[in-house]
């Protein structure tokens, strides 16, 4: 499926030009960073030298539909106008400037790299926020890559500034790793909409026989393979479906973006007839999180690194340790990896079909069904989509509200392994250098919640500037044996 539900980029680029030294330098160096790039981006003809100007530029970029800006500095540039852009622009802005090495060091130089540093401190005085990158200064063709990279961290912004969180609760009673502050959401400008089980159970049964069930059905029968779905439960997840995308539309409001955390047991399956994990791996697949046992924060942290990846992604439990057996044999020798370092992730079945072995199924919760049907014939606990989650490097992240307020975030890249689990649910074998340590002085020390949410590939570069962006002062990551965690003891 395609994401339909992450912003498209449109960059816009404007050249800043101080009045004491020639705007024809700014404008030639824009327009050899516009001709570096390959992907779309409009050259704003409007070089900003005054406050007038910026005025005209924010305009100009606005009309072209631009949703985030690259301010360029082909010389020292005017610092109030410059910074000026970044609060009269609603989206992202970046700010680079150019190298020297295009002409003489008289009438030629530009004195960028200097202008930077005064651009900064603009834009802290005027507390307004810039992406500035980690080396901001450089050559056309330097600026062009600073600029791809932008394009997926501006994503994710954009995503954040017009995301709904709705959520189907309340959260779970004695589990509560999913409840957190919703303080942090109104902070980073998501809006929250918080409803009770009862309304969705309405809202399905209003969708009861309606006409587009049947192609649904279809589709879930064609994505599945014969045999690997329960054909009597087609025709209600199907429902379920569609009653969340209307609900996402309708409730909307004026957001763009939506994302789900839903209230997934126990009341769900008796009531519903079925277990929703299969039709939130579709939604996911489409760039809807629905985010198991009303993770607000998991949600959020979905959202983002479908952003920043586009692509797909997962919600999993840190749920286990690898068996000594499993990595003594499948492990050990074969991969560069500890017992320490692995773990396996897991949960019931909302992993998307494209990120599982060729082996999935729609099968039935073996928890729910010990649980509400007594380890009997399966029935209501049908609906998990389940299989080994298929080997791909990955990012484990998380953004997190603390119970004092304080908004936190881990990122861990690492991968999962090529090793059968021998287990049930959706569920992978994890590996992520240092995780023991990881887990002892980041996820237990900081207290983070047992989900984390994973991008299938290695994305912490893009995801720590945009949490950095985004204002997160707690950025932690599985930090290597030479640099002891805080709460690491020396003598170990």
């Amino acid at each position: 499926m395609q994401l339909t539900n992450i912003p498209e980029v449109k960059l816009g680029l404007v050249a800043v030009s101080r009045d004491c030294f020639p705007v024809a330098l700014s404008e030639k160096r824009r327009a050899a960073v516009k001709a570096a790039c390959s992907g779309e981006l409009y050259e704003c003809p409007v070089t900003v030298e005054n406050e007038q100007g910026m005025l005209k530029a924010v305009e100009d970029m606005k009309a072209q539909g631009c949703n985030a800006l690259v301010v360029f500095l082909g010389n020292f540039g005017p610092e109030t106008p410059e910074t000026l852009i970044a609060r009269n622009f609603d989206g992202p802005c970046m700010f680079v400037a150019a190298a020297e090495g295009d002409g003489d060091l008289i009438n030629g130089r530009g004195d960028a790299y200097c202008g930077m540093l005064n651009c900064s401190y603009n834009l802290g005085m005027r507390r307004l926020r810039g992406y500035i990158p980690e080396y901001p200064v450089g050559t056309a063709q330097d600026v062009a890559g600073m600029i791809a990279e932008f394009v997926p961290i501006a994503r994710a912004v954009i995503g954040v500034k017009n995301l709904k969180i709705i959520t189907f609760g309340p959260r779970p009673q004695d589990f509560f790793a999913c409840n957190a502050p919703i303080k942090g959401l109104y902070e980073l400008g998501v809006e929250v909409e918080e409803n009770s089980e009862l309304d969705l159970l309405v809202s399905y049964r209003e969708h009861a026989g309606d006409p587009r069930i049947p192609a649904v059905c279809a589709e879930m029968a064609a994505e599945m393979g014969e045999g690997r779905y329960y054909p009597d439960l087609g025709e209600r997840m199907a429902q379920f479906e569609l009653t969340l995308l209307d609900w996402a539309e309708k409730h909307k409001g004026a957001r763009k973006y939506v994302a789900f955390a839903d209230k997934c047991w126990p009341a769900f399956p008796s009531q519903f007839g079925f277990e929703p994990c299969y039709v939130n791996s579709r939604l996911v697949s489409r760039g809807i999180p629905v985010a198991c046992e009303v993770d607000i924060y998991g949600a959020l942290s979905e959202y983002i690194g479908m952003c920043v990846s586009g692509d797909t992604v997962t919600l999993l439990d840190i749920n286990n340790s690898v068996p000594a057996r499993l990595w003594a044999e499948q492990i050990k020798g074969k991969f560069d990896y500890r017992l320490t370092d692995t773990f396996m992730g897991f949960h019931c079945g909302n992993t998307p079909a494209c990120k599982l072995c060729a082996d999935r199924a729609v099968k039935y919760q073996l928890i729910q069904n010990r649980l509400l049907e007594n380890g009997g014939e399966p029935d209501f606990t049908r609906g998990t989509l389940e299989g080994d989650i298929a080997a791909s490097d990955i990012t484990f992240y998380r953004l997190q509200c603390d119970s004092d307020g304080n908004l936190r975030s881990y990122i861990a890249q690492g991968e999962v392994l090529p090793v059968a689990t021998g287990s049930f649910g959706g569920i992978g074998v994890f590996a992520i250098p240092e995780m023991g340590r990881f887990y002892r002085h980041v996820l237990i020390q900081k207290r983070y919640p047992h989900h984390g949410a994973v991008a299938f590939g290695h994305y912490g570069k893009a995801l720590f500037e945009v949490f950095k962006f985004l204002g997160i002062q707690d950025i932690a990551y599985n930090q290597p044996k030479s640099l002891p965690y805080p709460t690491e003891n020396p003598f170990r």
